[in-house]
């Protein structure tokens, strides 16, 4: 379809500010989303090569927190897991296993090479084009060993599950909203690949992933601690 052939640029309800009750109804949503149907074990697939035993990773964009905590379950030694929003409310359900921060991923609060892995999940999606190269070069910055970004593949078949199953599945009139914003917000391979050269990182590897979704790890150069 026509609409889904380039990224919409519409803002989400979410990003332009809701009522805090229906800011908390959307995030449980988004938890039920991660679970079920956010690609978290192959994000964990892909994290896993890059984080030694006991390391750190920051994870930007964690909303409640909930995909950082599931990594720091699984991976081997607990590492320490770092969660950075850019609104407090949302860091208000964060598990005690990630330390929250509360920051803007355009003026990270960190230095560089502050961790061993920097992961980015369904949070990408959220800019427009022109800002995604400084955000990419960024938080490659961050990582000594590599940079892992999970996020919405752009196509007609997860609109259509979605128009039909979130108004069943959702609590939240913004999860509807902005479930199907999202969608058309997604990435196809060539412009995530596109975005990442824009920044000036050609060593990423992209893949697609279940369900829908694309995942890029870019390894990063290692600098001392």
């Amino acid at each position: 379809m026509s609409f889904l052939e380039t990224r919409a640029t519409e803002r989400e309800l979410l990003d332009e500010g809701v009522s805090e009750a229906e800011t908390l109804r959307s995030l449980g949503d988004l938890r039920l989303v991660n679970r079920w149907l956010g690609n978290r074990h192959g994000l964990l697939r892909a994290v896993g090569p890059h984080l030694p035993p006991g390391g750190r990773f920051l994870d930007v964009g964690c909303g409640s927190g909930d995909v950082p905590a599931f990594l720091h379950e699984r991976l081997p030694g607990r590492p320490s897991a770092v969660g950075l929003d850019v609104k407090r409310l949302h860091l208000s359900a964060v598990p005690p296993s990630v330390r929250p921060v509360v920051g803007d991923v355009r003026r990270l609060p960190f230095a560089d090479g502050s961790f061993d892995v920097v992961t980015a999940s369904q949070f990408l999606h959220h800019f427009d084009a022109p800002e995604l190269p400084g955000l990419l070069a960024g938080l490659h910055r961050l990582a000594q060993r590599a940079l892992v970004i999970n996020d919405l593949h752009r196509a007609l078949v997860p609109w259509l599950f979605g128009r039909a199953a979130f108004p069943l599945l959702f609590r939240s009139r913004v999860s509807v909203e902005d479930g199907l914003l999202s969608i058309r917000r997604g990435f196809r391979p060539e412009e995530l690949r596109g975005a990442f050269a824009a920044a000036g990182i050609s060593d990423v590897a992209i893949r697609r992933s279940w369900p829908y979704r694309l995942l890029a790890v870019a390894p990063a150069s290692r600098r001392s601690r």
